[in-house]
């Protein structure tokens, strides 16, 4: 019998685990209750009726734990809220380390912890054994604790959600498998089913591992693929702790959760089985995958020999079923870029319990004011480029993503798997002359240049890792000499039309009505006035604008520029395979450049934020003077089919000069001591220029105003803002000096007043810096920083820091204008 289906609803939900209801709980807890949410099977049918349960909260980042705090909030309350139980249980969590490395990282992530106000401890064996008794702890280097981590019971969670959807109009279907997403003029309309279609405002994508397939069918990438995850769960144990908290042993693969009187052991070992890449079966619901002793054996060896308890338990399941994996190991969130109306919620890696409700109360509000409530960048489905959604790269991926769910999480640890996908036309040379290479958005980029006998791969600590003293190297060198590096990767859009002036200087803070050939530094802003994307625009012609962006926001950059440029006369291509970039930096780079072309490039002739066509052996580039690293130099822009020669008549002629390669941590180091800001690091779309002390990039008094010029106003009125970014540097500059990286904790006369943003070893002044933002309520000024004592927590100890507005490297940029 053909069901009755609306003939219409404001939002679709396609997808019935623990995200698509928690996405139909949290639209009509906001007044969004003509919600319809179709499930091809039953609910939970997928993944969400196998999951753990696990309820953790701390995160990488600071949103990400505020997500999954809520998560937990949500869980405490469900049940007396619907009447459905939930299965919630507050035993808070262990993380156990077995080496010194792992220690750091779990102390590093207590102090971040204590930037977001969970309560956390770091705890030694003894203090371990006595929560856990009944666990061996050979080998334990000690671990942390974190209270109010919990656990629950997936299927209850998913119908109290549905329930509570329910209760307030949502419609729910079961067996109804969505056949066609409705898509006109590049917005989607509705979906089709067998029982019939439903127009639509909007729809979400909320199909767990299907969620790929069904994207692709409308253009939209959606790149992830499922994982065999595999458990065990003991007959029942009169000698296990009822109140025991789950313990997760990262070091040996392992969690423990204790479930009625059982133990559940489960892993997340290093090299995954993918599954599903023929396709899944169509009647796939509620299914298990089969057994693989050989693959768990060595994860339940550890287990046995880590809780003694299991050696005479009888086993009472062994689970095997598929989840689905992302190739960051970040789940997707929020409106597609290529087609309007189109949501996303898929590819939870494992922790799709303890991010759903985040999940729901993030894209509900999404849906509803048109952008989120909170900077999610890091999970932001604008992030992906296209490419990562080819199934055999999604599924090679997918078999490293599991894993690094426990794996060390080093600073610059770089992807192993799926490499070389994109690579700039100097690629061999580079290999030649050492490059050691790093993987952003599938292009291989030479991070640093081996050298000195240093092995060319990484060796990963929390200190100064292997490749410093090549940093070092290149730092001198691009202080004293010259160097290149290679951009290729950094996105290139070429803006052209006769409206192209008008799309650009409405959504640039800064004015790029400027005369051809001027490079203007700008942001773009969302009406709150925070900053969506930090670039370059240059004017090519009175209808022509170059813009250059980073290499991790391409997919978002463009899309916000399309999404604004409307029906406007006005083209943006994505012409960056097309135009690789070197950078010569250095304050010998302007006589190398000036031999090798021929041209005048001195302050009068090529004066900086500048950009004009130069020659290079036989080749037409253009030369941009800006830096990115604080010396004087200028970005060439070259044809592709150019590129290799253009680099080797450089690399010839610049022997001479002493020119030397240099990598992307040199450039990041670099920028550090500059104190350049860094989307999504150091600003984002909660951040203002005025906040993040990039108002000098700000025309006021352009005509036309710019996106967010209301909101900023208003923030100018106040004078002095009560969150302000600041240059850190520690007090100890020996070789015991711990490294800064992100999300650290900052004092201020003993009081956490903000937390760093990203960091970095500065070699031209020998410190370990960092930057961030603090905040005052009566704003922070000179006076307030200087007159406090300021310490930067790592890894459970304070150290002290000198904190100042202005970059420690060259302030007046006098380097740069040489």
């Amino acid at each position: 019998m053909a069901k009755s289906l609306p003939a219409r609803a404001d939002v679709v939900i396609i997808g019935g685990g623990i995200v698509g209801t928690s996405i139909a709980y949290h639209l009509t807890k906001i007044g969004i209750t003509n919600v319809v949410l179709l499930e091809r099977k039953q609910l939970t049918s997928g993944t969400t009726w196998h999951a753990a349960g696990l309820v953790g909260q701390l995160r990488a980042s600071r949103n990400l734990t505020e997500l999954a705090k809520y998560t937990t909030g949500l869980f405490e309350g469900l049940e007396k809220e619907t009447g459905q139980a939930t299965g919630f249980k507050q035993n808070g969590s262990i993380s156990i380390a077995l080496t010194e490395g792992r220690m750091e990282e779990l102390k590093r992530g207590a102090s971040m912890a204590k930037n977001f106000g969970l309560a956390v401890d770091v705890i030694s064996p003894h203090e371990i054994k006595e929560r856990i008794p009944h666990y061996n702890l050979e080998g334990v280097v000690g671990g942390v604790f974190l209270p109010k981590d919990g656990q629950v019971n997936p299927i209850d969670v998913t119908q109290a959600l549905a329930s509570g959807a329910r209760s307030r109009g949502a419609k729910i279907f079961e067996n109804t498998k969505v056949t066609r997403i409705i898509v006109e003029n590049g917005a989607a309309k509705g979906v089709e089913t067998a029982d019939g279609t439903i127009l639509a405002d909007k729809v979400v994508i909320a199909g767990g591992m299907w969620s790929r397939d069904l994207g692709r069918t409308i253009g939209v990438n959606i790149p992830l693929h499922a994982c065999e995850h595999f458990y065990i769960v003991s007959e029942p144990i009169a000698d296990l702790p009822r109140n025991m908290p789950v313990v997760r042993v990262p070091d040996e693969c392992t969690y423990y959760k204790e479930d009625a009187g059982k133990l559940m052991v489960g892993a997340f070992e290093p090299k995954a089985k993918a599954w599903g890449f023929e396709g899944i079966a169509e009647d796939h619901s509620f299914e298990t995958l089969p057994e693989d002793m050989d693959h768990f054996e060595p994860i339940l060896t550890a287990a046995i020999n880590r809780v003694p308890l299991l050696e005479t338990a009888g086993i009472a399941l062994f689970f095997n079923g598929p989840e689905s994996f992302t190739p960051d190991v970040r789940y997707h969130l929020g409106e597609a870029p290529e087609v309007k109306n189109v949501y996303v919620a898929a590819g939870f890696n494992s922790i799709g319990i303890q991010s759903s409700g985040g999940a729901g109360l993030i894209l509900s509000q999404w849906i509803k004011d048109g952008h989120p409530p909170m900077d999610v960048n890091g999970m932001d489905i604008r992030r992906i480029h296209p490419f990562q959604s080819v199934k055999r790269y999604a599924r090679d991926r997918a078999t490293e993503s599991l894993g690094l769910l426990y794996a060390m999480h080093w600073p610059y640890r770089q992807a192993e798997t799926a490499r070389g996908v994109r690579r700039s036309p100097l690629y061999e040379a580079e290999k030649k002359l050492g490059a050691v290479f790093g993987e952003v958005n599938g292009w291989e980029r030479p991070n640093w240049y081996a050298r000195d006998g240093v092995k060319p791969e990484y060796e990963y600590s929390y200190g100064r890792q292997n490749w410093f003293p090549c940093a070092a190297y290149e730092a001198k060198k691009l202080m004293k000499d010259c160097v290149f590096f290679d951009q290729s990767s950094f996105a290139k859009y070429s803006v052209e039309g006769r409206d192209a002036l008008q799309v650009l200087n409405r959504i640039s803070a800064n004015n790029v009505d400027v005369a051809p050939g001027k490079i203007v530094y700008t942001q773009w802003l969302n009406d709150r006035g925070g900053i969506e994307a930090d670039l370059t625009v240059t004017r090519l012609a009175e209808d022509r604008f170059l813009v250059v962006t980073g290499a991790a926001p391409q997919t978002r950059d463009m899309a916000w520029l399309r999404r604004h440029a409307g029906d406007a006369f006005c083209v943006a291509t994505d012409i960056t395979s097309g135009l690789p970039m070197i950078a010569v930096m250095g304050p010998k780079s302007r006589a190398l450049l000036e031999k090798v072309s021929g041209a005048d490039l001195s302050n009068t002739a090529f004066p900086f934020g500048q950009s004009k066509e130069i020659e290079i052996g036989y080749a037409r580039v253009r030369a941009s003077r800006i830096t990115y690293v604080g010396e004087l130099g200028w970005e060439l822009y070259i044809p592709t089919e150019f590129a290799a020669h253009v680099f080797e008549t450089l690399w010839d002629a610049g022997q001479e000069f002493g020119l030397a390669p240099a990598g992307m941590h040199s450039m990041n180091n670099a920028r550090m001591e500059k104190a350049y800001r860094h989307w999504g690091h150091d600003i984002a779309d909660e951040d203002t220029p005025l906040e993040a002390g990039l108002g000098f990039a700000v025309a006021w008094d352009k005509k036309g105003g710019f996106l967010g010029k209301e909101a900023l106003e208003k923030q100018r009125a106040r004078n002095v803002q009560p969150k302000r970014m600041v240059c850190l540097a520690l007090e100890d500059n020996s070789e015991a000096a711990p490294m800064i990286y992100h999300e650290e904790p900052i004092y201020r006369d003993g009081v956490i007043v903000g937390s760093t943003t990203s960091g970095a070893w500065g070699h031209r002044i020998e410190r370990s810096l960092g930057l961030g933002y603090v905040k005052h309520e009566a704003g922070v000024t000179k006076d307030w920083i200087e007159s406090g004592k300021w310490e930067i927590e790592l890894a459970w100890q304070r150290y002290p820091a000198k904190v100042q507005l202005q970059a420690f490297y060259d302030p007046k940029g006098e380097r740069i204008k040489g």
